[in-house]
């Protein structure tokens, strides 16, 4: 079946690709991912089919296809549809407040709450996201690079007001605090022990602010 047509010269958008476009604005695209996040945190990526993405979000195979060219072009939709997510939020949650120790803590805060919330989604970004060189390039070439850049404009505008020391490197010091949380994230993942993953922020924005040293103390 020919999905193309032509009008003075001019493609003009195929039937199927509009069916997706429909199927998209009511949940159908969303319904995908969610169902791949638990199929994959399930099986491992690796151990899943496009087939059971489509069994557990309760469409036929064909549907997953007029999204997805496959099932990597899946995981990567996963990433890059909760990364943008989390960039939107951050950005209009950063925008309430002018005070920079103010925006770290929101942004520590949501990075743990996020994945807290949802154990399934946790799994894929800190282990099954891992497993893979060719994903790992592309995300820390796109998206991880934009959240980076949110980190750093906020150390910065600490920089500018005195808040935060000059003379530190805020590329340096924003990769410190993402580390710092993917490593909470990774931790609770693969923890035995149930624990709440946002509870582990006070502790790291303690240590990121104030650091290790002990406050000197006057002797008389």
């Amino acid at each position: 079946m020919n999905h193309h047509s032509v009008r003075n010269g001019v493609a003009l958008a195929t039937p199927r690709r509009t069916a997706a476009t429909r199927e998209r604005a009511n949940g159908k695209y969303e319904a995908i991912l969610r169902a791949a996040i638990k199929v994959f945190a399930g099986g491992g990526f690796f151990n899943s089919k496009v087939a059971d993405v489509a069994r557990e979000a309760g469409v036929a195979d064909g549907t997953v296809y007029l999204y997805f060219k496959n099932k990597d072009d899946i995981l990567v939709s996963i990433f890059n549809y909760y990364m943008e997510e989390a960039l939107a939020a951050g950005r209009a949650r950063l925008a309430e407040t002018d005070d920079p120790i103010e925006k770290l803590s929101r942004i520590v805060h949501a990075h743990l709450e996020r994945l807290g919330r949802d154990r399934n989604l946790a799994i894929v970004f800190q282990v099954e996201l891992r497993s893979s060189t060719k994903f790992m390039e592309q995300f820390s070439a796109t998206k991880v690079a934009e959240y980076l850049e949110m980190i750093r404009s906020v150390i910065e505008e600490g920089q500018r007001r005195g808040v935060f020391r000059p003379e530190l490197n805020p590329k340096i010091v924003s990769k410190v605090l993402f580390g710092a949380l993917d490593e909470m994230a990774t931790n609770w993942v693969l923890s035995r022990k149930r624990y709440s993953l946002a509870s582990t922020a006070a502790p790291v924005l303690d240590v990121f602010l104030n650091g290790l040293k002990r406050a000197r103390t006057n002797r008389s």
